[in-house]
C-alpha cells in the first residue's frame, strides 16, 4: 500500500514552500491538486515534473476510487491551492478513505494561512474555534455566530471577498460592534494588509474588498451575562419590532440599557420570524 502525503504549499509567497514538501512532490507518482493552475506555477519554479490531477470540490466524489487504486501501487501527494490541505476542502474525504483503506496517511507541514493569521493577532491561542468558512447564507451565517457570540474563545474564520461586508455586518449584529477583530488579508502577498480595530471600523474599512481573507476575532468577556426574563424581552422585541426597529438596533439598545446576551437577545428575536426580512 501506498503514502498519501498531505503536502503544505505556500499561502502566497511561493519562497515559503519547505524542502522536503519540494522532495516529496518529486518523488511521488501523483499530485492531487485542487487547483491545477496555482500548483502548475509551484512545480515550474522548482522543476517539478511529476503528473498532476485536479481534485475539487467538483470532483473528488468521482475520482476518489481511481485515486485509491493508484495508491494501491505508489505515493500520492494531496496539495490545496493554498496551505494545509484538508483544511476546508476536499481533502479531509480523501484522508478518511484513505486510512480506512489501509493506507499511510503522512503530513508535510509548512504555510498556513490558520496558524500565520493567529500568530498576527495577538489574540488569545489558549482557547481557540476554527469556523472554517462562514455560512453562505444570511440565516445560517447569523445563527451560527449567534451561538458563539457569548464563548471566550478566540475566533478565526476564513473569508471571500464579495462576502466579507455581509459578514463582517452580521458578526456586527450578533457579536457586537465594539467586538475586536484582525482581519488578514492576501497574507505573505504583494499588498499584504493586516488590519486591527473593531468589527464596526472593519466595515468602514472594507468598503471594496479584494483578495482572501481570514479573520480573527475577540472572544466575549468572561463574565457571566445576566439573568433573563425571556417572556418579557420577547415582549420588548416584539414591541421594538412593531415600530419599525430592525434587529440590528433593536439587539444593541437592549443589550446596552438591560445588560443582556447579546446571544439571548438574537435567539429571541429569531423566535419572532424576521430574522432573513432584517
Amino acid at each position: 500500500m501506498g503514502t498519501l502525503h498531505i503536502v503544505a504549499t505556500p499561502i502566497g509567497d511561493l519562497r515559503d514552500v519547505t524542502m522536503r514538501a519540494v522532495e516529496v512532490l518529486r518523488g511521488v507518482s501523483l499530485i492531487l491538486s485542487e487547483d491545477t493552475r496555482t500548483t502548475r506555477k509551484l512545480l515550474d519554479r522548482y522543476e517539478i515534473t511529476t503528473p498532476m490531477l485536479a481534485y475539487n470540490e467538483h470532483n473528488h466524489a468521482e475520482r476518489l476510487s481511481r485515486v485509491l487504486r493508484t495508491l494501491e501501487g505508489g505515493d500520492i501527494a494531496l496539495v490545496s491551492e493554498a496551505g494545509m490541505p484538508a483544511i476546508s476542502d476536499p481533502g479531509e474525504a480523501l484522508v478518511r478513505a484513505a486510512v480506512e483503506a489501509g493506507n499511510r496517511v503522512s503530513p508535510v507541514p509548512g504555510p498556513s494561512a490558520l496558524t500565520a493569521a493567529l500568530a498576527v493577532s495577538g489574540m488569545p491561542a489558549t482557547l481557540v474555534t476554527f469556523i472554517g468558512f462562514l455560512p453562505r447564507k444570511k440565516g445560517e451565517r447569523r445563527r451560527l455566530l449567534s451561538q458563539l457570540a457569548d464563548r471566550p474563545d478566540t475566533l478565526i474564520a476564513f473569508e471571500a471577498p464579495h462576502r466579507i461586508q455581509d459578514s463582517l455586518e452580521d458578526a456586527a449584529l450578533t457579536l457586537g460592534g465594539d467586538r475586536r477583530i484582525v482581519v488578514c488579508r492576501e497574507m505573505t502577498k504583494l499588498h499584504e494588509e493586516v488590519f486591527r480595530g473593531t468589527l464596526r471600523e472593519a466595515l468602514t474599512h472594507f468598503v471594496t474588498p479584494r483578495g482572501e481573507f481570514t479573520l480573527v476575532i475577540a472572544g466575549a468577556p468572561t463574565e457571566a451575562s445576566g439573568e433573563i426574563d425571556e417572556a418579557a424581552t420577547l415582549e420588548e422585541l416584539r414591541a421594538l419590532r412593531d415600530r419599525g426597529v430592525g434587529a440590528k438596533q433593536a439587539i444593541a439598545e437592549m443589550a446596552l440599557t438591560r445588560g443582556l446576551s447579546r446571544r439571548d437577545l438574537y435567539r429571541l428575536w429569531l423566535q419572532l420570524g424576521d430574522l432573513e426580512s432584517d
